[in-house]
């Protein structure tokens, strides 16, 4: 893989010589001319999704984790530590992409992407900050170093974007695009459904907003890459290896199962290893679905978290009416549409 020319005054700027990867663009943002047009619209439907979370209460939040099982204390931890290395790993990977991409249309949202990987690092602080003892704010921090299942989740998915930056061919560009499209519509989900398992409680409802609107920004980050790797399939048809592929996903899905095993377990109310198993092969199977390609495990065809979609409002229907929500949902600038995303 060659890396793009910041500079680059022989480059070619018209539609049919543009290629996601491997172009000769001049990197003018000439967006009067867009070929991949999926990225226009969601450009629009990112810019919509702007957020500030100080504008959510917290305050109800610390009461509420002071009276948390030790169970559940523990797995919010534990899930917020792993979150924030997620988002602050995304930060800085997102540009080492963006840096082979030759499409500055995709170059634009990817850029957004950063951006709001930025935001959702800041909004952990706000959280950690807001609700947390002082003396346990440097432990989710620090908790990956500590746990070892935590740590071998992260050291997993940080290797292959540090062998990608150590050696920039395509294959490990090819492994890249397939870790960040798991990263984005796998490993968050989980740890989503927990905050709003508790939110169904009306335990850290204030936590559970910042989570919706991360998750909102999260599902935008999916399309981006599921797109990402259309596109190079469709002009690069031998650039995946799809039994590499498959790999990537079996072992998403089992570290995805043994870490919400081990954070969670069968310890609190609404979550067991089995619906754990469940839904996050039946995620899986979508995740592939949505590439075009065959689902991996046969028999997972229902999502067992399907009650807690309302929570999540991530369809944005306007329909949603649950108090913690109503309460900070005017106070956004947000884009309430994300129709259309099925037809990706």
């Amino acid at each position: 893989m060659d890396r793009k020319k910041l500079f680059n005054p022989l480059g070619v700027d018209s539609l049919n010589e543009r290629h996601i990867i491997r172009g000769n663009s001049t990197n003018i943002f000439n967006l009067n001319n867009v070929k991949y047009q999926w990225a226009n619209y969601l450009y629009r439907t990112m810019m919509g999704n702007f957020w500030i979370p100080e504008k959510i209460d917290l305050t109800q939040d610390r009461t509420d984790y002071n009276n948390l099982t030790v169970y559940e204390r523990e797995a919010y931890d534990g899930i917020l530590s792993f979150l924030i290395f997620l988002d602050s790993i995304q930060t800085n990977n997102i540009p080492n992409v963006s840096d082979y991409i030759t499409a500055p249309e995709v170059n634009l949202i990817l850029s957004i992407q950063t951006f709001q990987e930025a935001i959702h690092s800041q909004s952990y602080q706000y959280i950690i900050e807001s609700i947390l003892p002082k003396e346990t704010r440097n432990y989710i921090y620090d908790k990956w170093r500590e746990d070892e299942v935590l740590f071998e989740r992260n050291r997993y998915i940080a290797e292959i974007y540090q062998d990608f930056i150590n050696d920039p061919n395509d294959k490990n560009f090819a492994r890249v695009i397939i870790a960040d499209y798991l990263l984005e519509s796998i490993y968050f989900y989980n740890g989503f459904n927990f905050f709003y398992l508790l939110a169904s409680r009306n335990k850290m409802m204030g936590t559970s907003d910042v989570i919706r609107l991360i998750n909102r920004d999260e599902l935008s980050h999916v399309v981006i890459f599921q797109q990402i790797f259309k596109e190079i399939l469709t002009e690069n048809p031998d650039f995946f290896d799809y039994n590499m592929v498959y790999n990537m996903f079996a072992k998403a899905t089992e570290q995805e199962i043994s870490w919400t095993n081990h954070i969670i377990g069968d310890n609190i109310l609404g979550i067991t290893k089995d619906t754990t198993e469940k839904y996050t092969k039946w995620l899986a199977n979508e995740r592939l679905k949505a590439l075009g390609l065959d689902e991996l495990y046969p028999g997972y065809d229902k999502n067992p978290y399907r009650h807690l979609e309302k929570f999540a409002d991530t369809e944005g229907d306007g329909n949603v009416k649950a108090n913690f929500f109503e309460g900070s949902v005017t106070s956004y600038n947000m884009s309430s549409s994300i129709e259309g995303w099925d037809e990706f």
